[in-house]
């Protein structure tokens, strides 16, 4: 049912979708897709808990790459979820509404809170290891880098979204991450000065 949902919302956006047409197209009674998610909120709950888990997962893989550097990996996680997100922009909409919520604390203690709470956590995780590895500079505290992170990544997402632009959310996303990287980037930063200076010290 979820994975029903989630096509006829990329197809027809989340307004225009009835829990009827859901039930329908999964071959179920509407009644049981009310049993499952309880309301069309609820629907579009757990499909947002989908989208975080899966966010969350992003951040699991490059924990587990011992050997790409924190910057080069924040870069592909905002590559990656800008590629995913221009292929289902009216899916997207719905999503980072609820998201929006989540952010706001509207809905503290939801699953959909927790699995976010848990993408943070991974998220400063890997800024920890970015900085104890010397490859971001250590000006600001993790959490406040892994905030600023998402704050970032979600606002040039949801300006994208709804001001129904022809551009590329792919490249937005990059120039989003060098805003945040470049300034505390420490290897990149000190090649960079070395290139503009020949080399000399």
């Amino acid at each position: 049912m979820l994975d029903v949902a989630i096509g006829l919302f990329a197809e027809h956006g989340f307004d225009d979708v009835t829990m009827a047409e859901i039930a329908e197209a999964a071959d179920v009674a509407r009644a049981t897709v009310f049993n499952y998610f309880g309301s069309k909120h609820g629907l579009i709950e757990a499909v947002t808990e989908s989208v975080i888990v899966f966010y969350r997962e992003m951040l699991d893989a490059a924990l587990a790459d011992e050997e790409a550097s924190a910057p080069d990996q924040l870069r592909s996680i905002y590559e990656e979820m800008g590629k995913g997100i221009e292929a289902q922009r009216r899916l997207f909409r719905s999503v980072f509404r609820e998201i929006a919520r989540i952010g706001l604390g509207l809905d503290e203690g939801s699953v959909a809170q927790r699995a976010n709470d848990e993408a943070i956590a991974r998220l400063r995780v890997l800024i920890e290891r970015g900085q104890m590895r010397g490859e971001l500079n250590e000006w600001f505290d993790p959490a406040t880098l892994a905030t600023a992170f998402r704050s970032l990544a979600n606002g040039t997402i949801t300006k994208w979204l709804y001001e129904d632009a022809s551009d590329s959310l792919v490249a937005r996303m990059r120039e989003a991450a060098d805003v945040l990287l470049m300034p505390i980037e420490q290897t990149r930063r000190a090649a960079n000065r070395r290139g503009a200076t020949g080399g000399s010290q």
